[in-house]
């Protein structure tokens, strides 16, 4: 008997950035999304916005500990995890179910909430399975929007032991007496300062012999170095085997050394969910590391199917996800011009301590590719503000095209460096010269901004 597949005008896959797609213009569309979580996506539920919440009490700990040379002694008595912990899922638990109450009840009475994994078994025709049981949904345009999950290594005992991951570790019960963080990208850096600063031992082991790879050469050796004095570093490993005994963790190195812990999070990076989705199944075509093939528009190989977000994109960002949105959404619409995405100047942050911003190519990507480089590094403790701070290794730098005196990367490390960073972005995606950014507006003094000033004057007269 063939199956009968319930049809729609639109499917959506995922109900986090997927879910913003659906405004006033689709009231007349019939439209299925198709979630097997909760809705708000990694960002609000488990990734951007708790974890910067943590952050936030995390950097006030680190400020008290570092208030001394200031002349203000100061302690904290104590950290109540359980209060930080509920104070920020009390805030997002409810703002994802509100989510999905508003998508169900009368004010969305086109949208049909299919709770459940949904998985290709054609074009644009899915299997959805959830605790109701199976249905089978087709859609005339079909968005895919599931996003990524951790990236867990096979390592022998790893299971057995038990681990963490950021989708669970910040829901825990008690602060880990000696946490074994494995990766050193911004998920390991993040979290480590989290949990470092709440009072876990941390033993951060990393394949690579600096932590943040990705950054420019700089920013990498200089958060390597700041972590180097807070934390137990083991840099150049990589972990062969994993034993519980216990209430302890054991995690036998390359080298056989071994790193003895209480509980083990695993942050080594993640994946896209495509094959969760059996996306080939589906006819898409996918890059090598299981990322669905786009266009500039949001177009899948298949006719009618888009994709956006960490399941796609190069850019394992919110903001670009939020950005690829709104372009897919213009375009499901029928234009006579499509819409395509931006990705000239795409900043991201890492929200550690020191925090760190950056935007553009890298001193040696620049060099790579041939670039007449320029170079400027202002230190913080150079300018007036810095010295309020008593701020000794922060720094902004600039990379810049001698050729065409406009900026091709900037880099920050530093207190407020994910804000200071927008002003660059805004010069760089608008093509001013470095001239321009320099002299052609104000910058307060003497507010943290003067360290973007003065990196961009160093390249006056030359």
């Amino acid at each position: 008997m063939e199956q009968q597949f319930e049809q729609y005008d639109l499917v959506i896959i995922g109900a986090g950035s997927g879910n913003s797609i659906v405004g006033p213009a689709f009231d007349d569309w019939k439209i299925a999304i198709v979630e097997e979580w909760v809705f708000g996506g990694t960002c609000l539920n488990r990734g951007c916005i708790p974890t910067k919440m943590f952050v936030h009490a995390a950097d006030i700990v680190q400020t008290v500990a570092h208030a001394a040379p200031l002349g203000v002694d100061a302690h904290v008595d104590q950290v109540r995890w359980l209060d930080i912990r509920d104070r920020v899922f009390g805030r997002i638990d409810p703002i994802a179910a509100g989510g999905e109450r508003y998508r169900v009840g009368d004010e969305c009475p086109n949208i049909t909430v299919h709770q459940g994994t949904g998985a290709f078994v054609g074009e644009r025709k899915l299997r959805v399975t959830g605790r109701a049981g199976t249905t089978f949904i087709e859609g005339r345009q079909v968005v895919v929007a599931a996003g990524a999950r951790p990236m867990v290594p096979d390592i022998p005992g790893l299971a057995e032991a038990g681990y963490h991951t950021s989708d669970d570790i910040m829901r825990i019960d008690h602060v880990p007496e000696h946490l074994v963080v494995l990766g050193g990208g911004f998920i390991a850096c993040e979290l480590a300062h989290v949990f470092g600063s709440f009072g876990s031992k941390v033993t951060i082991v990393q394949r690579g012999e600096q932590l943040l790879r990705a950054e420019d050469h700089d920013v990498s050796r200089a958060i390597t170095e700041a972590f180097s004095k807070r934390f137990d570093l083991r840099l150049g490993h990589a972990a062969d085997r994993v034993e519980r005994r216990g209430e302890r963790v054991f995690v036998t190195l390359r080298d056989g050394s071994i790193v003895e812990g209480t509980e083990i999070l695993v942050a080594t990076g993640r994946v896209p969910n495509s094959d969760v989705l059996d996306a080939e199944a589906g006819g898409l075509a996918l890059h090598p590391d299981g990322r669905i093939v786009v266009d500039e528009t949001g177009a899948t190989s298949v006719p009618g199917v888009w994709a956006l977000g960490d399941i796609s994109s190069p850019y394992m960002l919110k903001h670009v996800a939020n950005h690829e949105c709104r372009t897919v959404a213009h375009n499901l619409l029928g234009p006579d011009v499509l819409r395509t995405n931006d990705y000239r100047a795409v900043p991201h942050a890492v929200f550690t301590n020191p925090q760190i911003a950056a935007v553009g190519l890298t001193e040696h990507e620049a060099r790579a590719a041939g670039i007449d480089v320029m170079v400027a590094v202002q230190r913080y403790a150079d300018v007036a503000y810095g010295w309020a701070l008593e701020d000794t290794t922060s720094f902004c730098k600039l990379i810049a095209d001698r050729a065409t005196r406009r900026l091709v990367g900037a880099h920050i490390i530093g207190p407020h460096a994910s804000s200071l960073i927008q002003q660059l972005v805004q010069g760089l995606r608008y093509d001013a010269t470095i001239d321009d950014m320099a002299r052609g507006q104000y910058y307060i003094h003497p507010a943290l901004g003067e360290v973007v000033e003065n990196a961009l004057l160093q390249f006056e007269g030359v």
